[in-house]
């Protein structure tokens, strides 16, 4: 699934996912992200425990907290594991970025896309992503 930005984001949008393997009725799913050089993902917050892992290139995120943005850049080989919750922008360095995500959720959910004034636009469930169909 490749997405590109469209007249609704302010910021480039042009990364692609592939799902590797998903348990649904354990919450379960991993994937692959893979982002252009200086491109972003929709601005989203994770609803699941998240482990990721940068195979290639370097990655930033931007940390979006009442109190402020805190930028982080992910080198190749950066493995990291965050919590329910974490509200972010993240975009490719100037080579893009290819991910390793394996998220659990005892929901199904996976992510809310946000607007820029957090405001949610969409949720993306396990199921949208094994079936494809993920609202843009």
């Amino acid at each position: 699934m490749w997405f590109r930005g469209s007249p609704r984001f302010d910021y480039p949008i042009d990364y692609g996912l592939a799902v590797l393997g998903a348990r649904p009725a354990e919450g379960r799913i991993d994937f692959l992200g893979r982002w252009k050089a200086g491109a972003y993902c929709h601005f989203h917050r994770h609803v699941g425990d998240t482990t990721t892992l940068v195979l290639e290139g370097e990655h930033h995120v931007l940390d979006i907290t009442d109190a402020g943005e805190h930028h982080r850049i992910r080198p190749a080989g950066h493995y990291a594991h965050s919590p329910a919750g974490d509200l972010h922008m993240e975009y490719a360095g100037p080579s893009g970025s290819l991910l390793f995500f394996s998220m659990h959720t005892p929901d199904g959910r996976v992510f809310e896309v946000l607007d820029k004034d957090r405001a949610m636009l969409s949720v993306v469930t396990i199921d949208d992503m094994v079936s494809g169909r993920l609202g843009r």
